[in-house]
Formats: C-alpha cells, structure tokens, sequence
C-alpha cells in the first residue's frame, strides 16, 4: 500500500490527531477534580429576608419581602446551566415595598437542595405547587422566565385557585417544531453527559467564565450584566450543581407539546411578554390566543430574552396594564378573555425615557444585524408591540442551547 494512499492518511491523522485530544481530556479531567473549587462561597441572590420551606422536592430556598400589604407576587426563574433567583432581581427591587414578593429558587439551584436525583417537569410543577399552597398561602400573580414557564403552566392547571394571574417572560414550548420530552432517546443523552468520568468537568467547561458570558450574551442586546455573569459562576460552582443541569442539557426537563396539553387549558389570565430570543420561538402564538381567550401577548423591543434587565420600565408598565385590566375585570364581573394588554402602556414608559415607540422598532432592526437568518421572515419585525389585537405578530427564531 502507497504512504500517500487515502486510507493510510486517514489512519495517520486519526493517529496523530486522537492523541493530543486523549491528552488535552485527561489534563481537563485533573484539572477540574484538582483545582476548581466545587463549593465557592455563595451569597444571597436577592438583599432580602430568606428561608426554606421542606416540599415533595426537598429542602428549597426562597426570598420575600413583605413590608407591604396585597396580593402576592411571585417570582420563578428560569432553567439553565447556572439558574437562580438572582435571574429575577430587577423585578424583585421593583415590586417589593409595593405589596409582599416572593423569589424561589428551584429544585437543583441556588439555596434549594441540589441531589442527586430524577428532576422532571412534574417535580418542577408540585414544588411550586407546594410553594404557593404551603407558604404564600392566597392567590398570586406569578411572572415565570423561559422554561419556568412551562412548570408555572403545569401547575397552574393542577391547582388553578392559587394563582390570580400567569406572566410569562419569553416562554418555552411555543415553536412550530416541538423540543424535548423523557424520551429514550433523552434518557441515553443524559446518560451519557452523567457518566462519572466526565460528568463534572464537562459541566465545568459549560460554566467558566467565558462560556457563560457567551450564553449570557446571547440574551441581551446590549452589554451582560456583570452581576448576572459573576452569580451564575458562583451558583454553578456548588456541591451538586451539575445534577438538574445535565437533566436539562438532555431535553428531559421540556413538555413535548405542552401548548396543546397545558397552555390551551389555562384558565387564568395570562400575559406572554417576548421580542427576539436566541433559545426559543413564538409561531404558535398568535394559534394559541385564538383558541384560548385568556391569553395576551406582547412584544417589548429590542429585547433578547432577558426584557427585565434591558428594558425594566417597560415590561413593568406591561405588568401593571396587564394586572389592572385583569382586576377590572373580576370587578365587573365579566370574562378574563375580555382582558386586554394596552400598547400605549408600553409606549407611556418609552416615553417617560425620552424614546417613542418607532424609535424602539429602529433600535430593534439595528439589533438584529446578528440574530439567526430566518428573523428577517418574521411577521413581527416591525417592532410593534403584539397585543391580542394582532396576534399574527408572533415569532422569532429557534435554536436549541444549553
């Protein structure tokens, strides 16, 4: 056989090549058993009384504030590899002082119990079940991020009278092509991210520092909150940190078509507030609050996934529309499909910033220089907030990230 034949070269490389990478593994695994410290100092997410409450899923965590009197408000964060309260901190500072607030940390994150265990969405769901029946004890007003979402749904569905209303951040499970699920296919991934070998230090690898700042920026617009980035190193550098992330990583912790089970079937007011998202869409949208009344939408630009750090002035006027017509509402006896997010609620606050509505939708053409292709073809680039009266606006990009 020639030396310089294809199968030769191809044996060469392979040869030359697996070597190094076997080598670069193997310092990575010493590396992060030797010197990365798996259980750093970490402080209080929130500046806020905190306490923990036993539930189905163990020991949790949560923040409250409760110098004012009112209908509760409840916080959930969202699911990743770094999550905890501290993703819901603007709004917290926000509301608190103003009636009671409350911020759990979820099963496998921050302050609450971080084992080593099966996480699932019906874990996720009877933990904030739990939460809203043992602890705040009346009807809230609950604001979820991305997938927490999906478990405020699912709880929301199993004990509707704790929740007054559901405030949904960028939510999950709204693109045309469905994500995730317990599927064999998703217990053999999460098998193998949670090989003991490997387990730790590719976990490692997703939560340094540069690729948490890659992740993170991908959420925002303009720069990454410097306090987001240093709280997710230190909440993912914990004992047991890496178990509910790798759940995640795998797809188990998403509801396949949790629109048609679960969002369809809310029966409380609910409010979608979303722009560009790097991590998920919103085609099924518009579908959706056509068949459920309930449902309101709108679009805060331009916003990442993240518009309570970019843009907190207005997702609170949002908020307080949104509230405010849901209590009119209930006054007047009326439906809850009557009520409406206003746009000029939104506009009020850009104004209040020296910014109208149009100057918003430049910014957001401007932003989306280096967003995914297929944005171009959304129906909702204008820029213009999507309220119930033009729900075809729904929609943005899809891609699956850890």
């Amino acid at each position: 056989m020639s030396l310089l034949s294809p199968l030769h070269l191809l044996r060469y490389g392979a040869a030359n090549l697996g070597a190094p990478l076997l080598t670069a593994a193997a310092g990575w695994i010493a590396y992060s058993r030797l010197a990365i410290d798996h259980e750093v100092a970490l402080p209080p997410a929130l500046a806020a009384e905190h306490d923990t409450f036993s539930s189905v899923a163990g020991k949790l965590g949560y923040y409250v504030d409760r110098h004012a009197a009112g209908r509760p408000l409840v916080l959930l964060h969202s699911v990743n590899a770094a999550a905890s309260a501290f993703e819901m901190r603007p709004l917290f500072e926000h509301f608190r002082g103003s009636r009671p607030v409350y911020a759990l940390d979820l099963p496998g994150f921050g302050s609450s119990t971080r084992s080593d265990r099966d996480y699932a969405p019906t874990l996720y769901r009877d933990a904030i079940v739990d939460f809203l029946t043992a602890v705040v004890g009346a009807p809230a007003d609950v604001i979820a991020l991305s997938l927490g979402c999906e478990f405020a749904a699912l709880a929301a569905n199993l004990r509707p009278e704790a929740f007054r209303s559901l405030a949904f951040i960028s939510p999950t499970g709204l693109s045309a092509e469905e994500r995730g699920g317990d599927s064999p296919r998703a217990r053999r991934v999460h098998s193998t991210f949670d090989m003991s070998l490997w387990r730790q230090p590719f976990y490692d690898l997703l939560v340094s520092r540069p690729s948490l700042k890659y992740f993170l920026k991908r959420s925002f617009v303009g720069e990454v909150d410097p306090g987001l980035l240093h709280y997710a190193f230190l909440t993912s550098h914990q004992k047991g940190a890496v178990h509910a992330p790798l759940c995640f990583i795998s797809g188990r912790l998403f509801t396949p078509a949790i629109a048609e089970s679960t969002y369809v079937r809310l029966q409380r007011p609910t409010l979608a507030i979303y722009d560009q998202d790097a991590h998920v869409s919103f085609e099924r949208l518009p579908e959706l609050m056509d068949r459920n009344k309930h449902w309101r939408a709108i679009r805060i630009v331009p916003t990442r996934g993240l518009p309570h750090w970019e843009k907190l002035p207005e997702t609170v006027a949002a908020l307080e529309a949104f509230w405010a017509s849901a209590d009119e509402n209930v006054a007047d006896d009326e439906p809850a499909e009557e009520a409406s997010v206003e746009e000029a609620s939104v506009e009020e606050a850009n104004a209040e910033e020296g910014a109208d509505a149009s100057s918003q939708a430049a910014s957001a053409d401007d932003a989306e220089g280096d967003a995914p292709a297929d944005v171009d073809s959304d129906p909702a680039s204008t820029g213009e907030p999507a309220t119930d009266e033009s729900p075809e606006s729904a929609g943005a990009d899809d891609e699956a990230s850890a």
